[in-house]
């Protein structure tokens, strides 16, 4: 099914970016970008990015943005009014940047069928590897902006993700995509944007394990 509206499960990483792009490839329509951020916080879920970022990454796209608060006990419930609402304002797919993991899977396949929603996996079952090699040709831009130190060393954070890195992290016994968590990035430049977005990543944050790089939108400097 080609040329139909869809909304897009947006973390503003890596993989969401390249299943949004991917669906726009097969003729689909971008509607939407839905992110989840955590409850009582001003940042998104795992990413840990700020409204500002999301905010930018939309307007670069020319796509409306939604966000919904939850802690992990309201999630569930969040995600399905998100997707009844997309679904009411005549958008019928979502799209989702899942590789491999089936409960994953078959869990936001259930939740999107609660509402007649159809779930669409433009990454699935595709080997790691093609997928982020694709991402990097394609000349999407993006950045480690969370670690696991538990799994990987806080040295990746910051750096920017290419072949190099992705051989690095593979020398060392690590998922190059992080699909268990390992890792997370924020994309600021690319084919889904019309300009790049000047983005300042400086302080770091410690937090249960994990390594945060605060980002920002760069501001203008006045001149002289």
């Amino acid at each position: 099914m080609t040329g139909v509206k869809f909304v897009s499960s947006w973390s503003g990483g890596k993989d969401s970016a390249l299943a949004v792009y991917r669906a726009i490839q097969a003729g689909n329509t971008p509607a939407m970008l839905w992110t989840m951020f955590e409850k009582d916080q001003t940042h998104s879920k795992s990413h840990a990015l700020p409204l500002e970022i999301i905010q930018a990454q939309a307007k670069q796209m020319g796509v409306p943005s939604m966000i919904r608060k939850a802690d992990w006990a309201g999630y569930e419930m969040q995600f399905i009014d998100a997707m009844r609402v997309c679904k009411e304002h005549g958008i019928p797919k979502a799209v989702f940047g899942d590789i491999d993991l089936e409960d994953h899977l078959l869990w936001v396949q259930t939740m999107c069928a609660k509402v007649g929603m159809e779930a669409y996996h433009p990454l699935w079952d595709e080997p790691r590897r093609k997928l982020l090699e694709e991402f990097i040709a394609e000349g999407f831009e993006a950045y480690v902006v969370v670690v696991n130190t538990k799994m990987m060393p806080a040295e990746f954070l910051g750096r920017r993700f290419t072949i190099e890195l992705i051989d690095e992290l593979e020398a060392l016994g690590i998922d190059s995509c992080g699909e268990s968590g390992e890792f997370h990035t924020v994309v600021v430049g690319g084919p889904l944007f019309k300009e790049r977005i000047p983005v300042i990543m400086n302080e770091t944050i410690e937090k249960d394990g994990y390594v945060f790089l605060k980002c920002e939108i760069e501001k203008d400097t006045p001149a002289d």
